[in-house]
């Protein structure tokens, strides 16, 4: 790659065309992750999400946001301090996703139910909580959607379970990022602006639409938040939220 493809530009265009290419590439497995999700919605289940890192920015996508499913739940390794009673101090460990023992607590706090639907997002799908969490997930009985990178996964080892991500999912959606996530080669060595964000967003909004197109072929109505921000959303809002009262957390973020 030149050092002229290394510009706002060079990204819009190199990230466009993986974007384009995106919705053939993934429709088949879009359509099988969207089944889970009506699946889930149609059993009155509830759909949790879980990442690290710029993974969350995935989550914050699909759970609680306006024009997505209100049966949705974020899981966040912030979780153990704000609903298991840890300190705080211990969110300063950097090293806390590879602690043994993580992804169990957050399943428990979660308290999720059988019909519930996990969607567990890392674009190398080895992290250990990630791990973890899969492995707890299909241990538990549940159905598990993975958006990860399977460029990046086949690319690197497994961590000491022997897994990765995607071989535990029942559907994986592919956000089709290189190796590292960076898109752009610097000429010295390295890659800058990371791809699997803006991949990763149009999956899951692949998949929501395509939920909610079968769950209205079977006249069902899709329970979908409106924004805050237009008059009466908050209040509609929140009488969609009282069907799953325990089950679907909304703190700030």
């Amino acid at each position: 790659m030149s050092v002229e493809s290394v510009s706002a530009q060079g990204f819009a265009r190199e990230s466009l065309a993986v974007l384009q290419h995106l919705p053939e590439a993934s429709r088949e497995d879009v359509a099988r992750a969207a089944e889970l999700i009506a699946d889930c919605v149609r059993a009155d289940g509830v759909v949790h999400a879980f990442g690290t890192g710029h993974s969350q920015a995935i989550v914050l996508e699909l759970a609680g946001r306006a024009g997505g499913l209100v049966p949705t739940n974020r899981l966040s390794i912030a979780d153990l301090v704000l609903y298991g009673g840890d300190d705080p101090s211990v969110l300063d460990d950097p090293l806390l996703e590879r602690r043994p023992g993580v992804a169990a607590r957050l399943y428990d706090l979660a308290a999720p139910r059988p019909q519930d639907l996990f969607v567990v997002i890392s674009n190398s799908g080895v992290n250990s909580v990630i791990v973890e969490m899969a492995l707890r997930v299909k241990e538990r009985g549940h159905r598990l959607l993975a958006i990860t990178s399977l460029t990046h996964t086949r690319a690197v080892p497994a961590g000491q379970s022997g897994k990765k991500l995607a071989d535990l999912a029942d559907v994986v959606l592919d956000n089709a990022a290189p190796r590292g996530d960076a898109l752009l080669e610097l000429p010295g060595g390295g890659a800058v602006c990371a791809l699997s964000t803006l991949t990763g967003v149009m999956l899951v909004q692949m998949a929501v639409a395509e939920a909610s197109a079968r769950l209205l072929a079977t006249g069902e109505q899709p329970p979908v938040y409106v924004s805050a921000n237009v008059p009466g959303g908050f209040e509609g809002n929140l009488e969609l939220e009282k069907k799953y009262t325990g089950r679907i957390r909304r703190t700030a973020s």
